[in-house]
């Protein structure tokens, strides 16, 4: 008995004579050579300048030597996966990252994976990781501060929110330390944290983060990590990825202040491709755009207006030095790129003078503009400090001085000692308005040297004492009248007199 042929409904047939397959052109390279953080590519004749290209292996790429007859591509990854003749192809979008409140908190790598063993990072959209800079019409005046809680830079070098803030100097003088302590100072004031490393050994970014976890700092922060071992195109890409999620929160009407830790690894990341890339060296076999790719990175920080909601980006790139040299080649590039810089000296971290801030050699181009009312009572301590140091250097001739040579030297020594200040011991504005009043009007000079610490450390156990509504209206950036000085540094005297009572420890 002969089967019979199944009918099919008019519908199946009538969508399957409609059925239209969309034909996508592919367009697929090969690779010609494998070096140690690039690939070089043949038979993509379209493809654009930085461009994102997809090897094998879920490898990806930058197009970033167009020239005839090859493609000179920035790895992603680890070369080692690629040979010669493998497939690439086309992908048709630039390199992006995903950004949103869900990397709060989080720990990814430059191009969004976590590295938290968090799960899944949840995000909101994907921001191409270089964004042209905001116009200048789309920009505000910088007239906000951004505390540090570091007594010898808001009184003396201020930080404004959209300043970009340079910190530099020798290996091991504390940069890093000044950057982690204005992250921890944010807590509570409504700013963000982007914190960028850039080529750190594994274990200095782990003790980061362990503090930033003790310290509850994670709850505000983002840590976009890069590591030594990773391929230098990574290196080279942390920085851009840092500042498009940081772009997000600005659009948002957001504070935001990213440390970028630190842009000496990105500027040598960026020289080795080049020369692998075989471009033209130049100055220290940097290539001549190196400093084309710190000013695109470092304009993107701003202020923006209230049309655009008036978020900030505030960012403190740090920069080592060579022996003391701030006029080598990348320093002199990003002093003239950032707003001042904050400049570490080895002589006073040797001299155990923390934080070692050469106050001479650093400077805020925004000034007392981004500084709280309150700081202007204390706005000759700068002078103050800067003749000390000038009469100091004499007296090591021994040459005779006079009563008020002398006079001026002690109080300088007690500036000095009072700047001083532990790692991660914050000071809020009021308890550095306390002390630097009192030191400014010569309340300190009659104590010992040994002794200052004690003697500053009285004043914050007692800050109780203090009228409720001077402090207050020190916070709130209001006036402080010649009367609530007064009263301040009466409190003070009082406190310092019955700590010169006290035996001594």
């Amino acid at each position: 008995m002969q089967a019979k042929t199944p009918t099919l409904p008019y519908q199946f047939i009538e969508g399957i004579e409609n059925f239209k397959f969309p034909l996508t052109p592919r367009e697929i390279g090969t690779v010609t050579s494998v070096s140690t953080g690039i690939a070089t590519v043949s038979g993509l004749p379209n493809v654009g300048f930085e461009e994102l290209l997809k090897f094998k292996n879920g490898l990806f790429g930058i197009a970033y030597n167009l020239d005839e007859d090859e493609i000179g591509v920035i790895l992603l990854g680890k070369d080692f996966l690629l040979k010669a003749g493998d497939e690439v192809e086309r992908t048709g979008r630039v390199i992006d990252v995903p950004v949103g409140d869900g990397l709060i908190g989080r720990v990814i790598g430059p191009l969004g994976n976590p590295l938290d063993d968090k799960g899944t990072v949840w995000f909101r959209e994907r921001f191409p990781i270089e964004r042209p800079a905001h116009q200048i019409m789309d920009r505000s005046a910088v007239s906000v501060p951004l505390q540090t809680g570091i007594k010898v830079i808001d009184a003396l070098i201020p930080i404004g929110r959209g300043q970009r803030e340079l910190i530099v100097g020798d290996r091991q003088t504390g940069k890093t330390a000044i950057a982690i302590d204005a992250i921890l100072n944010q807590r509570d004031k409504n700013v963000l944290c982007i914190y960028c490393a850039i080529g750190q050994r594994a274990s200095a970014v782990a003790k980061v983060i362990a503090n930033f976890q003790e310290k509850g700092a994670m709850e505000y922060t983002v840590v976009v990590v890069a590591e030594g071992n990773n391929a230098p195109g990574i290196s080279y890409i942390a920085p851009y990825a840092a500042t498009s999620i940081a772009e997000y929160f600005m659009e948002a009407g957001r504070d935001v202040l990213i440390v970028y830790d630190d842009l000496t690894h990105h500027a040598r990341a960026y020289r080795e491709l080049s020369l692998l890339l075989r471009r033209p060296p130049g100055r220290e076999a940097f290539p001549g755009d190196i400093f084309y790719i710190h000013s695109r990175l470092l304009e993107r920080s701003t202020h923006l207006s209230s049309d655009l909601k008036g978020g900030s980006l505030t960012a403190l790139p740090i920069i080592e030095t060579e022996a003391q040299n701030i006029s080598a080649y990348i320093p002199t590039n990003l002093i003239s790129i950032t707003d001042g810089q904050i400049y570490l000296s080895p002589k006073l971290f040797e001299l155990g003078i923390l934080p070692a801030v050469d106050v001479g050699k650093s400077v805020s181009r925004v000034g007392d503009k981004a500084q709280l009312f309150a700081y202007r009572a204390i706005a000759k301590l700068k002078l103050e400090y800067a003749q000390f140091e000038e009469l100091e250097s004499f007296t090591r001739f021994g040459t005779r001085l006079d009563e008020g040579t002398k006079k001026t030297i002690a109080h300088g020594k007690r500036i000095r000692e009072c700047l001083k200040q532990e790692e991660h011991q914050q000071l809020t504005v009021s308890e550095q308005i306390v002390i630097l009043l009192s030191l400014k009007a010569g309340l300190l000079d009659t104590i010992v040297i040994e002794r200052i610490q004690e003697a500053e450390q009285e004043l914050l156990n007692n800050m109780d004492s203090f009228p409720q509504e001077i402090i207050q209206r020190i916070t709130s950036n209001e006036k402080l009248s010649e009367e609530d000085s007064q009263t301040i540094l009466k409190i003070s005297e009082t406190l310092l007199k019955f700590f010169l009572d006290k035996p001594e420890v």
